[in-house]
C-alpha cells in the first residue's frame, strides 16, 4: 500500500485532472465568446477563477480521501458516498464542456442545478461518516451556488445566445 502522504496527494490531485481539461478545452472561448455575453455586475473577475478552483478542487479531493480512509478504502460501505462524489465530480467536469464548448446555455443551467443537487447528496451521505469532510465541501457548494446564479443570469440575459439542446 502507498504511504499515507501519497494517498492524500492522489485524492487531492484527482479533481484537478478534469478541471485542467475543462480549462484547456474552454480557454479560447473566454476572450471571444464569453466576453461577448451580457453578464451581471457581481460576477467574479476572470483572474480569480483559477485560484478559487484550485482551492476548491484540493479541498474536495482531501475530503474524499477522508471518506475513503474512514470507510476502509473502496468497500461496499463506500459505494454510495464515493459514488455520489464521483457523480458530482463528473458533472463538475462536464459543465465547462457544455457551457464553453457547446455554448448551450439552457443545458448548462440544467447541468448546474443537477451538479448542486449531487453535491448536496454527497454531503448528506458524508455527514455521518466524517463531519470534517462534509464541512470541506461547504465552500464548494457556496461557489457552485454563485456559479449557478451566474449561469442563470447569463441564460436569461442572452436570449439570442441560447441554443436548444
Amino acid at each position: 500500500m502507498a504511504p499515507v502522504w501519497a494517498q492524500i496527494v492522489g485524492f487531492a490531485t484527482l479533481p484537478h485532472v478534469g478541471g485542467l481539461l475543462g480549462w484547456y478545452l474552454g480557454r479560447s472561448q473566454v476572450p471571444t465568446w464569453f466576453e461577448q455575453l451580457k453578464k451581471p455586475w457581481w460576477r467574479p473577475p476572470n483572474k480569480i477563477i483559477p485560484v478559487v478552483w484550485t482551492a476548491l478542487y484540493t479541498g474536495m479531493g482531501y475530503a474524499s480521501y477522508l471518506i475513503w480512509r474512514d470507510l476502509g478504502g473502496f468497500t461496499n460501505e463506500a459505494l454510495i458516498p464515493l459514488g455520489l462524489y464521483g457523480t458530482q465530480l463528473t458533472l463538475n467536469w462536464a459543465f465547462s464542456v457544455i457551457f464553453f464548448g457547446t455554448h448551450k446555455l439552457n443545458l448548462a443551467l440544467i447541468e448546474a442545478f443537477c451538479l448542486c443537487g449531487s453535491v448536496v447528496g454527497t454531503m448528506v451521505s458524508w455527514y455521518p461518516i466524517n463531519k470534517t469532510a462534509t464541512l470541506l465541501m461547504v465552500p464548494y457548494l457556496a461557489w457552485l451556488t454563485l456559479a449557478t446564479a451566474l449561469t442563470y443570469c447569463i441564460w436569461r440575459d442572452n436570449p439570442d445566445k441560447k441554443k436548444q439542446s
